[in-house]
């Protein structure tokens, strides 16, 4: 088990580190807040997160718990709809932490008390823009909707009605509330296999958490 959850540890640590943007060009212009200190981050590699720091000499092969810290949202400044209600917005969170949760699983316990094997993990949906309400109803029923959408995709980068989404995170020492490593991304909203009232948000928490699984799949098959 220990093994198994070290070898996770790896896994979230190399997710972090790698996640791939579906979209070529997308560069973080504006911080949200989240982070205490973005001077450390660095350009991520080509294909994969945006911005990244990791702390040297710090063995990660010590944690193999988990303390998640409860997921915090922020809105586009501009963002063209902002208005969303207490109990969609516990919704949204909650979906985020199944999702995480759904990947976890047994493999890699999360814990609520800090211990010398327990890693603290924050994170920030930031930039997020709802899919307009009205406009996603009509694209969900009249199929022309989905070849407009494309169509202004191929102009801006993102298509219409549907949201983006950045995301923000930090990985600390749980006892020393000590930084080890964080980072920033962004992924561009996207119509997949359907259309929901949350857009992009929800595709991108599936996204990041399948990443992840797939990584410690790969991970399980070599051994």
């Amino acid at each position: 088990m220990k093994k198994v959850s070290r070898i996770f540890l790896i896994t979230l640590i190399t997710l972090c580190l790698s996640l791939g943007t579906p979209y070529a060009g997308l560069k973080v212009k504006e911080y949200s807040g989240f982070l205490s200190d973005y001077s450390q981050l660095k350009p991520g590699p080509k294909g994969g997160v945006a911005q990244v720091y990791v702390k040297e000499g710090v063995n990660f092969k010590q944690y193999n718990k988990i303390m998640l810290d409860q997921v915090v949202f922020y809105f586009k400044q501009d963002a063209e709809n902002q208005a969303i209600d207490p109990d969609e917005m516990k919704e949204l969170a909650d979906k985020y932490n199944r999702a995480v949760i759904d990947v976890l699983g047994d493999a890699y316990p999360l814990v609520s008390e800090p211990a010398p094997d327990v890693m603290r993990v924050r994170v920030a949906i930031t930039d997020l823009q709802l899919p307009i309400r009205t406009l996603n109803v009509v694209t969900s029923v009249v199929p022309a909707g989905i070849a407009i959408g494309l169509v202004k995709k191929g102009l801006t980068g993102k298509s219409a009605g549907v949201g983006e989404i950045s995301m923000e995170f930090e990985l600390l020492d749980s006892q020393t509330n000590k930084r080890i490593a964080a980072g920033v991304d962004r992924r561009a909203g996207a119509k997949v296999d359907s259309f929901t009232k949350f857009g992009s948000a929800e595709e991108a928490f599936k996204f990041w958490a399948g990443r992840l699984k797939t990584r410690l799949d790969e991970f399980h098959a070599a051994k």
